[in-house]
């Protein structure tokens, strides 16, 4: 193997400097990606779709969950894929294994849901396998070739708004590799992450960062942001944690 330089720590420095403004041109880049996403024109859905569950029939609003946003991810587990019966495609268990605790879609109105055309029987036995605790159903219909997932996996996000439900955006073949975290689902859904920072259209839900963010055990949908998280994050609190000088230049927020 031909490696690269072997430098010393002010050149090292210099050459890491040198790549992170690269690095942030790609961050505010991708933000403006994001605000732009959000201004995408909505398709409304009036076809009915069915869908099995753990607990029977439901419809496609019924995966909402009772939340405005969802996220479907159609994953390939059915009979002439490989791996059948003992797991979905290597690729979308690859996928599944990278999914973050669905709880904090769920603090910002979002369900994730994924989609195969296996059996309940078989999802329920493959995601204990696996360790999987995403909800999981089994698709009946032409939902997957309406949705352009009926060859190849991709993500559908969805708002429901004043009864109907719309196809808000779609991502299919490299851009789906970046799906599993937070950010980047939220970051494809209407609304984004709905943080005051972003761009977004005139009266889209917005919350102060980091106030909304909690353990994932502990999420609830009354309860004030604790105090000695918000005096942390201001830097108010005696925590034996040096907070930075800049709050505002912390992880997920644009200045950084």
């Amino acid at each position: 193997m031909n490696t690269s330089r072997i430098v010393d720590r002010p050149a090292w420095e210099a050459a890491r400097m040198q790549l992170l403004d690269k690095e942030k041109e790609m961050t505010r880049a991708r933000d403006a990606l994001a605000a732009e996403r959000r201004r995408m024109p909505w398709l409304a859905i009036e076809k009915p779709y069915v869908f099995q569950g753990p607990e029977g029939t439901v419809s496609l609003p019924d995966l909402f969950q009772g939340r405005r946003q969802l996220i479907v991810y159609r994953a390939f587990f059915e009979p002439g894929v490989f791996g059948w019966p003992e797991h979905p495609c290597r690729g979308c268990s690859m996928i599944a294994d990278q999914v973050a605790h669905v709880a904090h879609l769920n603090a910002r109105d979002t369900t994730l849901v994924f989609a195969s055309r296996a059996p309940q029987s078989d999802i329920e036995r493959v995601k204990g396998r696996m360790g999987w605790t995403m909800p999981w159903y089994t698709l009946t219909d032409e939902f997957d070739a309406d949705f352009g997932v009926d060859e190849w996996h991709g993500t559908n996000a969805f708002i429901h708004d004043g009864g109907t439900v719309y196809r808000t955006y779609f991502v299919n073949s490299r851009g789906d590799e970046a799906m599993g975290g937070t950010w980047d689902y939220l970051d494809i859904t209407a609304l984004g992450r709905q943080e005051s920072w972003e761009d977004s259209p005139a009266g889209y839900p917005q919350t102060p960062p980091y106030e909304w963010w909690n353990w994932h055990d502990e999420y609830t949908t009354a309860e004030p942001p604790a105090s000695g998280w918000m005096d942390q994050i201001t830097g108010a609190a005696d925590t034996g944690i040096t907070p930075r000088e800049q709050p505002t230049d912390c992880c997920a927020h644009p200045a950084n």
